[in-house]
């Protein structure tokens, strides 16, 4: 077990107060904004720990970026909007299965993975002038 240090604790408090999936460099702000002088590689550190302890999902953004957030204990995977940033979490039975045969197939055991699946929001498309929404979507739209 790790050992519990004050800039690990003020890190798990930032993630206590925030939504959504956010940088080391963001939390590095937000403390640095309330006084505590913790520098940035503390930062990375105290993150990355976190997250090896499963206390903060991670996940790279689609220019590579790490980004985390407080995670639910139980398996899951993730939407995340490219626009926004909005994410969910879903259970996701069929790729369990997936991922479990694949591996057999294989030869492998005792195999674990991630998964995020990155696309636009409901809102975000919503905001997107008609003539860029994809094109399904303009059907629909034309449609009701």
């Amino acid at each position: 077990m790790v050992r519990t240090t004050r800039q690990r604790a003020a890190v798990r408090a930032v993630f206590a107060d925030l939504e959504g999936f956010h940088s080391a460099q963001e939390v590095h702000a937000r403390l640095r904004g309330s006084g505590d002088q913790v520098g940035l590689s503390t930062v990375y550190r105290a993150v990355q720990s976190l997250a090896d302890d499963g206390e903060l999902d991670s996940i790279r953004t689609d220019t590579g970026e790490a980004l985390y957030r407080r995670c639910s204990p139980q398996h899951h995977h993730h939407l995340v909007c490219r626009t926004c940033g909005r994410t969910v979490e879903v259970a996701g039975p069929a790729v369990e299965q997936w991922a479990d045969r694949v591996a057999d197939e294989h030869g492998f055991a005792d195999v674990s993975h991630t998964l995020e699946i990155f696309g636009i929001c409901a809102d975000c498309r919503r905001a997107l002038p008609h003539q860029d929404q994809p094109v399904h979507e303009k059907s629909q739209t034309a449609s009701t």
